[in-house]
């Protein structure tokens, strides 16, 4: 048989495109080198928990269209993301508010916390060169030192004065008691998890799992008209260039014979010392009341070939290695890329939804 399209991944960014072509009356075939579908976002039932396999994931969006369009495909939960960071046994409320400079300092008011913060963020001058830099200029010294600097460390595997800037941003600081991760309207979790709302988004299309597109790349191409390529770009080229970067994961899971082992979802541990970053416990994303509970250790680690690539490192070296790649892609006629690896891009979920509906009516005729 031969297809309109040949989608190689199956996670998100490639099932959304793969459900708006067969809305649009194409025939698709989905290829994934995994052994299951939905990538990154793959959940699975444990002790009748929805473990998320490859780290936490809370879909949080502002954009009505892509909340409306998700919830086509699943049931999502009223689940609101509020972490805990452990620094050497001290408790933190994330992301930085009243709560957590009341915790650091002990003020009680806003005008309190700023005062603090502007002091110490004194000691930066001038545009912030570096995450090190931006982070003080934003929350000051104390919580920089506390509750950035070993986490980001540990993560990116490079001092932060090596870092760029940009990274820091994403973290919400606010002057208000208000222990919500995300500024975003909508938030929630799947009730039952993602990998069934990646499911019915294929519902319609061929899926073979288990297969290396790059291993049978002319095989499967010649199955259809047009490919879109979810994968790492510059493998995709066979590292003709030279190997972007991105940082890895490692997941330790455990289950125990306990109702309850953190009372929270997520606790980031913030110190150096500490070989893992987050603490996951699942069953608490959708309120489980299970008698036992699944918790998982979360350990960043440097990307060889072979491994999962999670993060871009998008500095200035790698973003130049890109461009180079991206104007081979340019140059395509029959093959598309998307989504995180593909776009060598940091994407949170609604942004894949975003950039996949948006590819496919630019592109599905």
């Amino acid at each position: 048989m031969r297809y309109d399209y040949l989608i190689v991944g199956a996670g998100l960014f490639g099932a959304v495109f793969a459900r708006q072509a067969m809305d649009a009356g194409k025939t698709c075939l989905v290829v994934d080198k995994s052994q299951h579908i939905a990538g990154n976002i793959y959940t699975q039932e444990i002790e009748g928990i929805e473990v998320h396999k490859y780290g936490a994931h809370i879909f949080h969006t502002s954009n009505k269209a892509v909340w409306d369009y998700v919830q086509r495909f699943a049931e999502f939960n009223h689940y609101i993301n509020t972490p805990i960071a452990n620094y050497k046994g001290e408790l933190y409320n994330l992301p930085f508010n009243m709560h957590t400079f009341y915790a650091m300092w002990g003020v009680t008011t806003p005008a309190q916390a700023q005062a603090v913060i502007a002091r110490q963020r004194a000691a930066i001058e001038g545009e912030p060169q570096n995450l090190e830099e931006q982070a003080i200029s934003l929350v000051g010294t104390d919580i920089y030192e506390k509750l950035v600097k070993g986490y980001t460390e540990k993560q990116w595997g490079r001092p932060c004065r090596e870092l760029p800037s940009f990274i820091i941003k994403r973290l919400p600081v606010r002057y208000t008691f208000d222990n919500n991760y995300f500024n975003d309207r909508y938030q929630g979790i799947p009730v039952d998890g993602y990998t069934k709302l990646v499911e019915r988004l294929l519902d319609g299309a061929t899926v073979w799992l288990g297969m290396d597109y790059l291993e049978h790349r002319e095989e499967l191409s010649g199955l259809a008209d047009t490919v879109l390529y979810t994968g790492c770009i510059d493998e995709y080229y066979d590292f003709c260039y030279g190997e972007l970067e991105y940082r890895s994961l490692r997941f330790e899971s455990e289950v125990l014979d306990i109702p309850n082992y953190q009372g929270v979802a997520v606790v980031n541990y913030t110190d150096s010392e500490t070989p893992y970053t987050r603490l996951i416990e699942h069953k608490h994303f959708n309120f489980g009341q299970q008698e036992k509970t699944v918790i998982t250790k979360e350990y960043p680690s440097d990307w060889k070939r072979g491994m999962r690539p999670y993060y871009p490192v998008n500095d200035e070296k790698n973003q130049a290695l890109y461009a180079r790649y991206r104007a081979l892609a340019d140059k395509e006629e029959t093959v598309i890329f998307g989504g995180r690896l593909g776009h060598y891009k940091y994407y949170d979920m609604d942004k894949v939804v975003e950039a996949a509906l948006d590819l496919a009516e630019r592109t599905i005729e």
